[in-house]
């Protein structure tokens, strides 16, 4: 994961309301603006971004074990969801805003316990209202972990 000066919470209303989606998200990966939350709490974060396409590294441990002692498939989830949702805000204009309606994942190997896995995230298709996306979550030797698609739901300028 990148070696930028991380802070975490959100950005401001001007500042969301005067960047493009893609804008911002660079702004984070350079640590201009901070990464949410739940990049901090999970080991994830956006490492790359280009228009309709994002990228989340995320370093699974302990922290993310169930009850089994293996990782909670929450975790692959959740950066699956992020990396749809950031390919979906690249394309958006300033202060338009998105959440997930559905997500759904096929988990097909457990995640490692340790290393990076990196999850990239592109739009399929999108439209004035409705938007949907494809991930896939990989281990660092390149094996395919889980795959998902969301649809996502566009709210317009907040």
């Amino acid at each position: 994961m990148a070696d930028v000066e991380r802070s975490y919470g959100l950005a401001s209303r001007e500042q969301f309301e005067g960047m493009s989606g893609i804008e911002l998200l660079r702004a984070m990966i350079r640590g201009e603006l901070p990464a949410p939350p739940i990049s901090q709490t999970l080991g994830m974060l956006l490492v790359e971004v280009e228009p309709g396409r994002a990228v989340f590294e995320g370093r699974p441990g302990p922290h993310l074990y169930n009850p089994l002692g293996s990782i909670h498939g929450g975790f692959a989830l959740t950066l699956i969801d992020s990396a749809t949702g950031c390919a979906v805000h690249s394309e958006l204009d300033a202060g338009v805003g998105y959440t997930t309606v559905e997500t759904k994942a096929n988990m097909v190997r457990p995640v490692p316990g340790e290393g990076i896995v990196r999850c990239e995230g592109r739009v399929l298709s999108r439209g004035r209202q409705i938007a949907t996306a494809e991930a896939y979550l990989k281990s660092a030797d390149g094996k395919l972990l889980a795959h998902g698609t969301s649809t996502l739901i566009i709210l317009g300028k907040r």
